[in-house]
């Protein structure tokens, strides 16, 4: 007898099933050497992994050797990550007025994709930017003349910038879906980016996905304005702030603002099923916060 491929729900949903495994984890440390990422993520059972390709809080670092990508790339492990991408650093403005700082940001933002490229991660998870006072237009405008700086340069990369959606804080670029799709229509190589939308990010830059009827809005006028088909990560993080404080600061799932009805719905829509979807909600060393906030989003489904 053929196995059933889905398990039907009350709701007319269907849940994933052993042939269509969650795809859940968190962000991870790569403390130690990147390929530490891989054996805490798979402590916890992770089956989708976040990470960094570098100090996060540096501009650049020494290029990887051979022996760490290919250590990396051949990990034992690897295989039972269904999914690995990057974050790239927090010091990246690709809409920096200062000459200097954009400079940077332009260089960091090349080297990640080439050490992301080198691991053979699909995509690279990016802040847009700040305008710092130039106004959202010359704001934008700067960062698609970035980006098509950057990709121009690496023209072998296969690694994509995931354009992540941002809370709004200060400046910041991104926090309104028609920001996204104004860079990704006007980039010279938009297959060359995606996005990457955070649930704590949107809820506090005004979207209220605070019921499973408002997550549904959200998530219309996200493919009406971006398209679903661009949506390759989701950031599952609640919010100690409330929808429209443009203010970012994540809290443990069900336990903010947002609460679960939101996590319910991304967890259950069979749209998500092959999306990757990771925490970056505070935790300790030993990783215990993430296994608890993966067992209730396991328990949404």
């Amino acid at each position: 007898m053929k196995k059933k491929e889905t398990a039907k729900r009350r709701d007319g949903e269907t849940a994933p099933s052993p042939t269509h495994p969650i795809l859940l984890g968190a962000h991870m440390s790569i403390a130690g050497g990147v390929d530490m990422a891989i054996e805490r993520a798979r402590s916890i059972n992770c089956t989708a992994m976040q990470m960094f390709v570098k100090n996060n809080m540096q501009w650049f670092a020494r290029p990887l050797t051979r022996e760490e990508i290919l250590t990396f790339r051949g990990h034992q492990q690897r295989g039972e990550l269904l999914s690995i991408f990057a974050h790239a650093n927090y010091l990246i403005n690709l809409a920096a007025t200062n000459g200097q700082f954009h400079a940077n940001s332009i260089r960091s933002l090349s080297e990640e994709l080439v050490r992301a490229d080198q691991l053979e991660l699909p995509f690279l998870v990016l802040h847009p930017g700040a305008h710092l006072g130039a106004g959202e237009e010359t704001g934008l405008d700067k960062i698609v003349e970035s980006i098509d700086r950057v990709l121009s340069g690496l023209p072998k990369i296969k690694t994509r910038i995931a354009l992540e959606t941002t809370a709004g804080q200060g400046s910041c670029l991104g926090n309104k879906f028609e920001h996204l799709a104004y860079i990704i229509s006007r980039a010279h190589e938009p297959k060359r980016l995606c996005v990457c939308l955070d649930t704590a990010h949107v809820f506090a830059a005004g979207y209220d996905i605070g019921s499973e009827a408002s997550a549904r809005k959200a998530f219309r006028e996200f493919d009406r304005l971006i398209g679903l088909d661009q949506l390759v990560a989701i950031h599952l993080n609640d919010s100690k702030t409330v929808c429209g404080s443009r203010v970012d600061r994540h809290e443990h799932i069900g336990k903010g603002k947002i609460g679960l009805p939101a996590f319910r719905f991304i967890m259950r829509d069979r749209r998500f099923r092959g999306i990757p979807k990771v925490l970056e909600t505070p935790k300790s060393k030993d990783l215990r916060e993430d296994v608890e906030n993966l067992r209730t989003l396991r328990q949404l489904i």
